[in-house]
């Protein structure tokens, strides 16, 4: 069946009308788009959207202790030590595996330049990497 857009549609006095294009001029969105915004927020956390203005949020942020016991909006959401120490570690695999990458690549330009160079000679593998401990290249196959 698919997921089809449906529309809404209702009445507002002018003031709101003009209020809410003044919104959509400010964020340079359609003023559907607004109403998209507010209406996929709404969904995201199940109806439990509060509008308030800024000042109250500010307000609210350095209150006194009632407002502590309310859920707070945003909602917000405690990640785990272990999660948080699992993606450095594999940040620092991604980036140990990139510089290898680079590395296999430096190693394959070289042998084409070897191979270019030398066009209409036999290669063989063990020459160009003939293992004894030449300081000077640092490649080996392995």
């Amino acid at each position: 069946m698919g997921n089809k857009n449906k529309t809404i549609s209702f009445r507002v006095n002018e003031d709101a009308f003009e209020a809410l294009q003044d919104i959509a001029e400010e964020r340079d969105i359609s003023l559907s788009a607004v109403f998209r915004d507010y209406v996929d927020l709404l969904v995201e956390h199940d109806g439990q959207v509060a509008v308030v203005p800024e000042e109250e949020l500010e307000d609210a942020g350095s209150g006194n202790g009632e407002q502590e016991s309310e859920p707070t909006f945003p909602p917000t959401v405690e990640v785990p030590k272990s999660f948080l120490r699992e993606h450095e570690r594999l940040e620092l695999e991604t980036e140990h595996l990139r510089e290898q990458l680079e590395e296999h690549k430096t190693y394959v330009n070289d042998l084409r330049d070897r191979l270019e160079d030398e066009e209409d000679e036999v290669l063989l593998l063990d020459d160009l990497d003939d293992g004894e401990g030449d300081e000077s290249e640092p490649y080996q196959l392995r």
